[in-house]
């Protein structure tokens, strides 16, 4: 098949996604378009299938553009000396074009100097499911003149908006039930676009997707079994501390150097994503076990833990996520947790550039008298060892204000805080 075939049926099956399908505006689409305006090549990274290629065709539809998706086996052989060869094919296409859209372009090795010159006369578009597209010679040639949009799974409001549920600002109770339902569901299949076209078995596709192409192919791994096995641990065990010397002698690696790269290049797949143990001494916090949680909730369902058996689990990955996508739009929140050496722990410490500003809990049953405790008491105990005294439990669908040893503490129904309602 002709390159130039190769092109139209793309950005046919593109046009035919937004012609005969639900697409809902995603959120940042607007910002992503102003920063166009400039010369600057946008990337737009994010975990395969996340909805990377739809959201770039939105950007610029209605303008003079050409688009090619690298990830696609006809183009295999395509090399970087044949960049050339794409140029000429839009343009025999379609005449003068002023936007490029270059869809999943890590695949061809050393594309980096072709972007470079073309940004000179044409707006870039760069889409990538690998967080270190940006750390080659990209960064180095064009210092200042990139912007990166990370694009995360459907958030929940997006989710709502897919569902064609309408916001409000007072919900009736049967409303309320209503967005619980939905929430249960948005856990259960996650956010990724297609879970909601094909059903939850398209999971797993994806899943093998990102292990395959995005990862064993693209890093060379020999030890395909060892290293599947530590992507099914790490996501079933989302929540849990880790160390990798730990990781190393459970899973039967030889090398702890070799779990440590696994993990940073599941981390560059956007597979999962690690919080680190907050701690005033940055040396102490450097050391300490870290975090892991999946990218999303219908992975973590469908190849960790199952969501009913788990809900505690689901519900403090849920949050993991939405404040990795909060720390897009806001550059000095950073998220943590906290541990004593009683073994009192905050799920969640937010940090705002020197301050701690918050102190967030995961508690899906606050009516179960002893897990309440338990939390409340670690809040406390946090509260007092990093001096915030802004401490919030979010629930399934309990709501209150409770006052404990003169502290205050918010309960709030995760699906308020998802939708931006409280934070």
């Amino acid at each position: 098949m002709e390159l130039k075939d190769i092109i139209k049926e793309q950005r046919q099956e593109l046009e035919k996604i937004e012609r005969e399908e639900r697409i809902i505006g995603r959120e940042g689409l607007k910002e992503a378009r102003s920063y166009l305006k400039y010369p600057n090549i946008v990337v737009i990274t994010g975990i395969r299938r996340c909805g990377k290629s739809i959201f770039s065709y939105l950007m610029e539809k209605d303008s003079k553009f050409a688009y090619i998706n690298f990830d696609d086996e006809r183009l295999a052989g395509l090399k970087s000396e044949n960049l050339d060869k794409v140029l000429q094919a839009f343009y025999e296409l379609y005449g003068e074009i002023e936007y490029l859209i270059l869809d999943e372009l890590q695949n061809i090795i050393g594309w980096e100097l072709f972007a470079n010159r073309l940004r000179r006369t044409k707006k870039i578009i760069i889409t990538g499911s690998n967080s270190q597209l940006l750390s080659g010679e990209l960064a180095t040639h064009l210092t200042g003149r990139y912007i990166e949009i990370k694009l995360y799974p459907f958030s929940f409001n997006e989710f709502l908006n897919l569902k064609g549920f309408k916001l409000s600002k007072a919900y009736t109770t049967q409303e309320k039930a209503k967005i619980t339902n939905f929430l249960r569901e948005y856990l259960n299949f996650g956010g990724l676009p297609e879970v909601y076209k094909f059903g939850k078995p398209i999971i797993l596709g994806i899943y093998e997707n990102i292990l395959n192409k995005d990862l064993i192919l693209r890093y060379n791994i020999n030890k395909i079994k060892e290293f599947k096995d530590l992507a099914k641990y790490l996501i079933s065990n989302s929540s849990e501390e880790i160390t990798y010397s730990k990781l190393s002698k459970n899973l039967g690696i030889k090398h702890i150097s070799t779990v440590s790269n696994w993990v940073s290049y599941m981390k560059n797949a956007f597979l999962i994503f690690k919080l680190e143990r907050f701690d005033f001494k940055l040396k102490k916090q450097f050391i300490a076990p870290k975090k892991i949680y999946c990218s999303d909730t219908g992975i973590a369902d469908l190849i960790g833990f199952k969501f009913s058996e788990n809900l505690g689990k689901i519900l403090e990955n849920s949050i993991a996520i939405e404040l990795q996508r909060r720390k897009e739009k806001n550059f000095h929140l950073e998220a943590y947790y906290w541990k004593d050496a009683q073994q009192n722990e905050v799920d969640f410490v937010i940090k705002e550039k020197t301050k701690v500003r918050q102190l967030i809990q995961a508690c899906y049953d606050v009516s179960n008298f002893k897990t309440k405790e338990r939390e409340v008491k670690s809040l406390l105990k946090g509260s007092k060892e990093l001096k915030c005294n802004n401490l919030l439990i979010l629930t399934w669908d309990y709501e209150g204000e409770e006052k404990v040893n003169n502290k205050k503490i918010k309960f709030i129904p995760l699906w308020r805080w998802l939708l931006g309602e409280q934070k």
